[in-house]
């Protein structure tokens, strides 16, 4: 291909910039409209106020002589106006409201009825004031051409009701309203006639309604407009409620009875509302003798009528069964019965194998409200399981509800979601019955029916495990065997999905997994996918969510040997990791193990190497240790922490001498005042923290039973000769009955052997490992719960830079020997292991870290990472 010669590129160049030329004289028309709209300077002076002018000066001349968004700007400042000058803008302002109104817009209209309102709930003036200088204005607008307008100043006058006097009422309102809800009258004033008088019912004594408001209700209810009828028919629930259960049975049953049968569907659709609202009004005769054929023979004609009285009717079937319960024949049950089965399954028998932009809009529609219909199915499940009894759920709904779990639309399957944890407690022992129904919820292809599940899935595997047609462990763990790649397979989809709420909302209600699925299963199945979401994942919450459920799934490991490895991971991934962002998340893990772990637990694994990252490169890793020391301080224990403390006090100096960044220096500073005003916490118990002391012994125990259940079940293996299954000793632990709160005499440190007899050696070891087998049950309960009103632990003595500081002790001596948890001499040995956990040195790194490189780099970016420092 040979280059043009340049008398054609030369020509090429003058056309394109001809066109451009042209393009921009477009331009310059299209501005022209835009230069004439801008204000004239004669505009511009009509549009002038004195700036001396007061605010009612100023409003009134807007008002005069002003421009209407002007005048609506005065009308929307008029509530402030009251509050401000009541007097003067009642006697100034309000008459040129009143002038302006008659001729306003719909904006100024609007605007109006808003501030009426306003003033109303803000009180600015009495009742009677109010009711003689805006009253009149709002009854003036109610028939306003425009039905928002209408509508608007509807509004503001029924909240006017609520506060004005009967006598009031009587003159200004209900007087009037016996001409407004005449035939004569146009149809908009007859349907603001009937809201009124809904209303009015609750003012007026029964006598009073009877003689007064009762005639205009019947008149209405007989009106020619279908419209009227119906509005008038949707207020008969709140006369009812004004004129009593006697007045209620001769006047108002007969209308709905009547209006039932009216021509108009809407009539029809707005008698069966209100009669299945009025259902506890009405005594038993009533309902059996006249509601219930009425209802029947409005379930008969549904499917011939529109669909929209379907759609209503399977809405309101939880209360019809609440309200008829106990009065169906065996036959009427089982019609009823099968009426809602048909509701369940209405239009899943067409074929939809054809292209939906084939399909007729009509057919469309139709479509959508039959998912309407089964939606509403849905939402009454659990009502029905109530009507039939839990005990014939198999046989009566089971199979009703296996359809709308495997509904093809979205909205059933979300709504009966929501429902499951309903249906599993009404079902409590047949619970069973439906864990197919859960892992296919929890395996469900549309996020929205997850998280509608999980709201309440801990409530919801907790009936699982324990109810079924036996309590024992083992039926609990055999009985789900799809649960765990269920709830593994849907972690994958959320975090795979870009709904992280979701995610993050899955992640907190694994939490409650250490209940219902063994150690061993947590460790292999769900604790690495934990620690690989805190490592590698991308959203600050998420990764948080996923760090303190791996502090839950720690706390209630069974196994040392898979403890220590955790916590060597934590050290050297985290805590010694080649990426800042992997440092900040240590960090967030020591948070949530000062919360959840005892303070000795914390002390030694986790003290030094949080408190090594005062030497980190990266200034966000070091502000974000500063806010945490305040809670590391509150972890030692004087005189047995005495070390880690100096230790401590040797970082904060370090920091306040050697720190560059202008920033985390100004954290420092603050923090070391913080630091100043704890006071350390003692050995023994003290009145002022006792609760505090006391919740940190319980999980100290609970460490403690860990380890002396670990150990127990090895020698039991060795004594036995093979080994001790997870589901038998869960089993065992099932089966023991001991209290929730564990005795105070339990021994805090690990026995040696025993001075005793064989015998007496033999029965302490039994009654220890009763002890331990019952809390993973029963513990777990007691404390789980109380996590998070631990994460602040206070202390007793004042905190200076310098080891002179501790003498600054005020304690009140409550020692006691079961309450020593620990001495100086000696750390607890609930975590001592053969295996030497990492060093606090950060000197080796994971090589693989994933986010080593970029913008997380180790580098001390100063440019770049101070954006971070408010939120790492």
């Amino acid at each position: 291909m040979h280059p043009p010669p340049p008398a054609a590129a030369m020509e090429f160049s003058q056309n394109s910039l001809f066109g451009y030329m042209e393009d921009l004289q477009e331009l310059t028309i299209i501005e022209r409209p835009v230069r004439r709209s801008l204000k004239t300077p004669e505009e511009i002076e009509r549009l002038t106020v004195d700036e001396d002018l007061s605010d009612i000066e100023r409003a009134v001349y807007l008002l005069s002589a002003g421009q209407d968004i002007q005048g609506t700007s005065v009308i929307a400042n008029l509530p402030f106006l009251m509050r401000q000058n009541p007097a003067e803008t009642l006697r100034r302002i309000l008459p040129k409201v009143r002038e302006v109104l008659r001729v306003a817009g719909v904006e100024m209209q609007l605007t109006a009825a808003v501030s009426f309102l306003t003033i109303l709930q803000e009180e600015s003036v009495s009742i009677h004031t109010y009711a003689h200088s805006f009253l009149q204005v709002i009854l003036l607008h109610l028939e306003h051409r425009d039905a928002g307008v209408s509508n608007a100043w509807l509004e503001t006058l029924l909240s006017v009701i609520e506060v004005l006097p009967k006598e009031t009422l009587r003159h200004e309102i209900l007087n009037p309203l016996v001409s407004k809800a005449q035939l004569s009258q146009t149809v908009q004033s007859r349907l603001v006639s009937c809201k009124i008088l809904g209303k009015l019912t609750n003012k007026f004594d029964a006598l009073a309604i009877k003689r007064e408001i009762l005639p205009l209700v019947k008149s209405l209810c007989q009106d020619v407009e279908y419209e009227v009828r119906s509005c008038m028919c949707r207020q008969l629930e709140n006369i009812a409620q004004g004129i009593g259960t006697e007045l209620t049975k001769s006047v108002v049953l007969p209308e709905l009875i009547e209006l039932s049968r009216d021509e108009g569907s809407s009539v029809r659709l707005a008698a069966f509302e209100t009669l299945v609202n009025l259902l506890d009004t009405f005594d038993t005769d009533d309902r059996s003798q006249t509601i219930l054929p009425l209802v029947k023979s409005f379930c008969e004609k549904s499917f011939k009528a529109d669909e929209s009285i379907l759609i209503s009717l399977s809405f309101h079937l939880g209360k019809l069964c609440h309200g008829l319960y106990g009065i169906f024949t065996p036959d009427q049950h089982l019609r009823f019965l099968e009426f809602y089965k048909k509701l369940c399954t209405l239009g899943l028998q067409q074929e939809n194998g054809h292209n939906e932009n084939q399909i007729p809009p009509q057919i469309l529609e139709q479509e959508k409200k039959y998912i309407s219909v089964r939606k509403n199915c849905a939402y009454n499940f659990p009502a029905m399981i109530v009507f039939v009894d839990p005990k014939n759920f198999h046989m009566d709904l089971y199979s009703t509800f296996f359809c709308l779990c495997h509904d093809p639309e979205v909205p059933v399957r979300y709504t009966i979601a929501i429902c499951f944890y309903e249906v599993s407690k009404l079902l409590n022992s047949g619970v069973y019955l439906i864990h197919k129904e859960l892992i296919t919820l929890l395996q469900d292809e549309s996020l929205e029916v997850l998280d509608a599940l999980i709201d309440h899935l801990p409530e919801i595997l907790e009936l699982m495990s324990t109810g079924g047609e036996s309590s024992v462990q083992e039926n609990k763990l055999s009985s789900l065997p799809d649960l765990i790649p269920a709830l593994t397979a849907a972690e994958q989809r959320a975090a795979a999905s870009l709904k992280w709420r979701t995610h993050e909302k899955l992640l907190q209600k694994y939490a409650c997994l250490p209940h219902i699925i063994s150690s061993d299963q947590i460790y292999y199945r769900f604790l690495q996918r934990m620690f690989t979401i805190v490592m590698t994942n991308n959203v600050l919450p998420v990764q948080k969510a996923a760090s303190r459920t791996l502090c839950i799934f720690l706390r209630y490991n069974r196994k040392q040997e898979q403890r220590h490895e955790v916590i060597q991971k934590l050290i050297e991934q985290l805590g010694q990791g080649k990426s800042y962002w992997n440092r900040l998340r240590f960090l967030d893990t020591c948070e949530f193990i000062i919360e959840i772990f005892s303070k000795s637990f914390f002390c030694k694994y986790f003290f030094l190497p949080a408190i090594e990252l005062t030497h980190d490169p990266v200034a966000n890793v070091r502000m974000k240790l500063c806010y945490l020391l305040p809670k590391v301080k509150s972890t030692l224990k004087i005189p047995a922490d005495k070390h880690l403390l100096q230790q401590l006090e040797m970082c904060v100096r370090k920091l306040l001498c050697q720190e560059k960044d202008k920033d985390v220096l100004a954290t420092v500073k603050r923090t070391v005042l913080e630091l100043d005003r704890m006071e350390m916490s003692m050995d023994a118990f003290q009145k002022k923290f006792y609760e505090k002391d006391l919740l940190d012994q319980e999980k100290e125990r609970e460490e403690l039973l860990l380890l002396e259940m670990e150990q127990l079940e090895k020698e039991k293996q060795q004594n036995d000769g093979r080994p001790m299954s997870d589901k038998t000793f869960e089993k065992k632990r099932r089966d023991t009955k001991t209290p929730t709160t564990l005795p105070k005499n339990i021994p805090i440190s690990v026995p040696g052997p025993s001075s005793g007899t064989p015998s007496t050696s033999k029965e302490i070891k039994k009654s220890k490992l009763i002890r331990s087998q019952s809390f993973n049950n029963q513990a777990f309960h007691a404390k789980y719960g109380s996590l998070d009103k631990c994460a602040g632990k206070s202390s007793t003595a004042a905190y200076t830079p310098s080891v002179s500081g501790l003498t600054k002790t005020s304690v009140i001596s409550l020692t006691d020997d079961s309450f020593r948890t620990r001495n100086a001499g000696s750390a607890p040995s609930s975590f001592s292991s053969n295996t030497p956990l990492p060093s606090t040195s950060r000197g080796t790194g994971n090589s693989g870290d994933p986010k080593s490189s970029g913008s997380k780099d180790t580098q001390p970016r100063k440019a770049t990472l101070k954006s971070r420092k408010s939120n790492p």
